[in-house]
């Protein structure tokens, strides 16, 4: 399997990356086939986290393959604050996953700016962890988080770290275009390895998966961790990255033009539909935040919308968008009428119904037409 350089580390990783939280869901037998037919295939990068399962994801991993400890890169993730909780439960994960030490060591779920406080501050969860550095217990620091990067932005400017994880899938890169557009970029600036998580969108892209692997791969990031539960899915993936070759940006046009999940409700942020005095693109990207513009107050499927129902919110960053929304200057008039703006869009977008069903989630007045 093809291997990446993981920034600055030293370490290669294979592209497909073994995420452990779905290992849950199975039981530990299937656990221990898959992980061992992944090793089999030349990959070398899995992940978990404490939390998974509390503990149990951890766990399975460690009795399956910690005898074959030297072909992996094993990396965990602690959503711990301080210092003295990243160290009780790291000292836990090493137990679980029958190791002396991880080889990343993930400050997990650093969504809000008063987080990286609590994790930068002395005494902080970053503490502990450059402390189980120097023991030997963890080899390099890293950081993640979900949704719009503005905490592991300023985490990023703030400190050293060797890796970031966060999530980049097509869908998503029109809800929190600052991932790509500047997480990504500033990570490279400074050397920092990335590795791409949710490349199928917690699961939202699932019928799409090569799309949404070729898509994650392209960009400039050491690995993609999937989420694997089955033989079939497994299998499905290990054909994708043998086959990967990048996309070009007429490709990638391409699909966020035809890709059935943005359809026409999702805004491409292409500006077409910007006045001098109104930018619709502004509300929507709040939209994303919101509820990721999965709600299109339409059920046409009802397994979609069950999806969309369990997704929606998955982020929980609903009430930094209300809050942004109400001190935007350029919010939606909801007696007006935007249907000129609907022939702007090369997308077929119906931007009056948009605005107006993005203005109800973010305002509290619900839209009833």
């Amino acid at each position: 399997m093809q291997k990446r350089a993981l920034g600055k580390t030293g370490l290669q990783v294979s592209v497909l990356g073994f995420g452990g939280f779905h290992l849950v869901e199975i039981v530990s037998a299937e656990a221990a086939r898959l992980l061992g037919a992944y090793l089999d295939q030349g990959g070398n990068y899995i992940e978990t986290a404490a939390g998974y399962g509390n503990g149990i994801s951890e766990a399975k991993i460690g009795k399956a393959i910690s005898h074959r400890r030297t072909e992996y890169v094993l990396a965990t993730k602690s959503a711990e604050r301080t210092r003295q909780g990243l160290l009780r439960e790291l000292d836990r994960s090493l137990c679980n996953l029958k190791t002396d030490h991880v080889d990343v060591m993930f400050v997990h779920a650093v969504q809000t700016l008063e987080d990286v406080d609590q994790v930068l501050a002395p005494g902080g969860a970053l503490e502990g962890a450059m402390e189980a550095r120097q023991a030997g217990k963890l080899r390099f620091l890293a950081i993640s988080g979900h949704g719009r990067p503005d905490a592991l932005l300023a985490a990023v400017k703030r400190r050293d770290f060797d890796v970031l994880m966060t999530g980049f899938n097509y869908y998503d890169r029109f809800n929190f275009p600052a991932v790509e557009g500047e997480l990504l970029p500033l990570c490279r600036q400074r050397g920092v390895g990335v590795i791409a998580m949710k490349s199928l969108a917690d699961g939202y892209l699932y019928k799409s998966p090569e799309p949404a692997l070729r898509y994650a791969l392209s960009l400039p990031v050491a690995t993609v961790a999937a989420g694997i539960n089955s033989a079939a899915m497994l299998e499905t993936d290990l054909g994708i990255v043998s086959r990967f070759t990048p996309m070009s940006e007429a490709e990638k046009e391409e699909l966020y033009r035809t890709a059935p999940e943005l359809g026409s409700y999702i805004c491409r942020l292409c500006g077409k539909c910007r006045t001098a005095d109104f930018d619709p693109q502004k509300v929507f990207l709040l939209e994303g935040v919101f509820d990721r513009q999965m709600d299109d107050m339409r059920v046409t499927d009802t397994a979609r919308y069950a999806l969309q129902e369990r997704l929606k919110h998955w982020l929980a960053q609903t009430e930094l968008a209300k809050t942004e929304y109400e001190a935007l200057a350029g919010k939606v008039d909801a007696s007006k009428d935007y249907g000129a703006l609907s022939a702007l869009c090369p997308y077929g977008i119906d931007v009056d119904r948009k605005l107006k069903i993005a203005h109800g989630k973010l305002s509290r007045e619900p839209y009833l037409a």
